[in-house]
């Protein structure tokens, strides 16, 4: 691992700078950008403990601890919350000033880091509502918004969007695939009034649609009208058995027969073990079931169109996108390689700013983050090859002092013949 470098004068100097600029480009933003929560890490040491509250529903939670990690773009920005212990639960919360998204935008961003490799853990965020028990927050909590990656083995790499509503949760029926090459990359996720959402990696879009279209909120529009049957002769059957085809004679043969070179040992007892039988072994002429081939249906008219009605249990609902008392971040995750890096925290009513945000951040240092990577890569193969060539090296010194041994041994029995002659 490369070691961060100190941080003298300049550097101090430099990271006020930096916070100055920040505050400067968030001062400047177009009056209608509303930010509600942004956390950076940026002041260090232990000043994030004050924002941030560790739930205490199980003594056995893991500790997450702040780190750039072992790469990175740079050591005092890419700072993170970093889960720390294999095999745990997490669950840690900030609290910020309530606020409703009612006739606004909802845009959530944060960046992620399984610089581990991660195999099978969540790295997803919930927002939650001004009421929850930050020391209880556990699995059970009720959220408004669950949002952000979730791995696990070969099957489940995707991207989470569940919404609250009417106290239940609602997946995105669509599948996104997450990043999972150990980088750090930017999650966005922006709930419009028009209830019209988008999800973004890295500022690019990779998801959109309606939320009543893509989540199962309300009654569907329509419905198969249920006055209307299917036409008796109506045959949507693709294929059918061939008429022509006819079973072989020699078709039916059992499935099992009866094992004629078996012998009955000598020394069974038929008052003790009962009257012996010949075993049943699969029999190898058994083809099972004869079916037809199949052929195509030549009055084959494909699948009946179900005409369909309005549905009179449809209610439209203007509001599902919309959540009051917005007031709660957390992660509530669990994982079973801990490594992962959560940082640049966003919650605003602007997309252009969060798209900003992104650049500033996340794009800034995402590049020097994959050179150090790629270095240290380099570096610790170069570290195994010569690991590797040192120990070749001893083992072909340690063979040649044996034989040099050896012959030291042999040129000794020589002389001591020549002696004893």
């Amino acid at each position: 691992m490369a070691a961060a470098p100190r941080r003298g004068p300049e550097r101090v100097r430099a990271l006020e700078v930096l916070q100055l600029l920040l505050l400067l480009g968030a001062a400047l933003r177009p009056a209608r950008a509303a930010v509600y929560f942004q956390e950076q890490f940026l002041d260090g040491g232990s000043n994030w403990h004050k924002r941030w509250m560790n739930s205490e529903h199980k003594p056995d939670l893991g500790k997450f601890k702040l780190t750039a990690g072992k790469f990175y773009g740079d050591p005092v920005r890419d700072k993170g919350l970093q889960t720390s212990e294999n095999s745990k639960f997490y669950a840690i919360s900030s609290r910020f000033k309530p606020f409703s998204n009612k006739g606004k935008t909802l845009v959530i961003q944060y960046t992620v880091k399984h610089e581990q490799k991660i195999d099978c853990g969540g790295g997803y965020v919930k927002i939650f509502s001004s009421n929850l028990d930050q020391k209880n927050l556990s699995a059970d909590s009720q959220y408004y918004i669950m949002f952000g990656p979730d791995i696990c083995g070969s099957e489940t790499k995707k991207v989470h969007v569940i919404l609250n509503y009417k106290n239940k949760p609602h997946p995105i029926k669509k599948l996104i695939r997450c990043k999972v090459d150990g980088y750090t990359h930017l999650y966005t996720l922006i709930i419009k009034p028009d209830q019209t959402y988008k999800v973004k990696i890295d500022n690019e879009i990779v998801a959109s649609g309606n939320l009543e279209d893509d989540l199962d909120f309300l009654q569907p529009r329509k419905i198969n009208d249920p006055s209307v049957k299917k036409p008796t002769d109506w045959d949507d059957r693709v294929q059918i058995d061939d008429p022509d085809d006819v079973k072989p004679a020699d078709w039916d043969e059992p499935e099992y027969i009866m094992d004629t070179t078996a012998q009955k040992p000598e020394n069974w007892d038929d008052s003790v073990n009962g009257e012996w039988h010949r075993p049943m072994v699969k029999n190898p002429l058994y083809r099972g079931e004869w079916k037809p081939r199949q052929i195509d249906n030549p009055n084959y008219r494909g699948v009946w169109p179900h005409p369909q009605i309005d549905n009179p249990n449809y209610s439209p609902d203007f509001s599902i996108y919309s959540y009051e008392n917005i007031s709660i971040i957390g992660l509530d995750i669990w994982q079973v390689r801990a490594g992962t890096i959560f940082d640049n925290f966003l919650i605003t009513d602007d997309e252009e700013y969060a798209e900003d945000f992104g650049d500033e951040t996340w794009g800034e240092t995402k590049g020097p983050e994959k050179e150090m990577s790629i270095k240290q890569s380099e570096e610790e193969q170069q570290r195994d090859r010569a690991t590797e060539e040192k120990y070749f090296q001893e083992k072909i010194k340690t063979k040649i002092e044996r034989e040099k041994e050896h012959r030291r041994e042999r040129s000794a029995r020589k002389a001591m013949k020549k002696e004893d002659l």
